[in-house]
């Protein structure tokens, strides 16, 4: 049996790789664009900054320094030219697709960094590995601009995982639908009828506004704005506002609100302002062809009917009155238990006309 050369022997003590392998290996050299493993290999193994990151601008001095270990995956190896050609994204893809295959299995929840915006949803990376997010899965409302995403770290879950037809998709609306409807119901099951809470206004219809109390919206009907007469919410709340609102009423998840609060009824000392002969100053607020409705404070309409504008013959408010006109006239009937007033301007000049008979 022949005995070894020294290079023969120098050469038997190198592993041999081939492409697929995985390796270690000791950081001999590291550039802005290059890493130079030992690997135990004859020809030492390069790790390139497109075969570390997809990042092009990553600077390779920031992630490792001579002396660390770190694996990489056999891309090519040639004798030729004294090189091992390694790939650190390659393993980190293969290990981050295996992640996102057992999250996908699970349920689980990842987080990952956006790293481009697409026309039609978000690039996001977990190790190396890429997930697509369409537009209608980032957010559980409507995105204008996705822009405000990239770069940032988002949660969301896997909910189809086919690499072979490198098609991985993500859904964070799913997440943020969850964590709405626990927050719903951990507002919910400590709100109750009476409540007075602050709210934001977050949407205005001509019926009335949606209220959002931090985590559940509420409906103000335009009838419950107020204690006096509104036309038009928008006059009275912008989105954003604060509203300060009780909940008067709670079905299932459908709160409606109220901003009429019980202390602020105008009709609580109605029977003291408004007695049978007290003298009052309102506001024509509408008028029919029977008589025309005076303001006294919001909230409070009394009538005037037609026969009681004057002592001579009107035949239709319109021809003596206008909307926006303040007149004083004379309380005449007064009904607590139905809210209704009349009033009478003629009944004021018969007390004129009689003060100057008896003078």
């Amino acid at each position: 049996m022949s005995e070894m050369s020294f290079d023969e022997m120098l050469d038997a003590s190198f592993k041999t790789v081939r492409a697929g392998d995985v390796v270690e290996g000791t950081v001999i050299s590291v550039k802005p664009d290059e890493i130079i493993l030992n690997i135990g290999t004859k020809a030492d193994g390069v790790i390139t900054r497109s075969e570390y990151s997809n990042d092009s601008s990553l600077d390779l001095t920031t992630v490792t320094s001579v002396g660390s270990t770190m694996e990489a995956v056999v891309v090519k190896y040639s004798e030729t030219e004294g090189q091992v050609t390694l790939s650190y994204k390659r393993l980190a893809q293969e290990r981050g697709n295996k992640k996102l295959e057992e999250a996908f299995n699970n349920n689980e929840v990842l987080t990952g960094k956006v790293v481009k915006v697409l026309n039609g949803g978000l690039s996001v990376v977990v190790d190396e590995a890429r997930v697509f997010i369409p537009a209608s899965l980032v957010s559980d409302t409507f995105e204008k601009d996705l822009g405000k995403y990239n770069g940032q770290e988002i949660e969301f879950i896997i909910t189809e995982f086919n690499p072979r037809k490198r098609r991985i998709i993500g859904n964070r609306k799913a997440i943020l639908v969850e964590e709405k409807q626990k927050k719903q119901e951990e507002l919910l099951a400590n709100l109750k009828v009476g409540d007075v809470i602050e709210g934001t206004v977050k949407n205005v219809t001509n019926f009335g506004a949606f209220i959002d109390l931090g985590g559940i919206d509420g409906l103000l009907h335009i009838s419950e704005m107020s204690w006096g007469r509104i036309d038009n919410p928008g006059k009275v709340l912008k989105v954003g506002d604060k509203a300060k609102v009780f909940i008067k009423e709670i079905h299932d998840k459908k709160i409606a609100l109220s901003m009429k609060f019980p202390d602020e009824n105008p009709w609580n000392n109605a029977s003291e302002k408004y007695a049978v002969g007290n003298i009052v100053h309102g506001k024509v607020a509408r008028m029919t062809d029977f008589g025309a409705f005076i303001e006294l404070a919001p909230g409070v309409d009394a009538l005037l009917h037609v026969s009681q504008i004057s002592k001579d013959h009107v035949d239709k408010p319109s021809d003596v009155l206008k909307v926006g006109q303040e007149v004083d006239a004379k309380v005449v009937e007064f009904r607590e238990a139905d809210h209704k007033i009349s009033l009478s301007i003629k009944a004021m000049d018969d007390n004129r006309d009689n003060s100057s008979d008896e003078q």
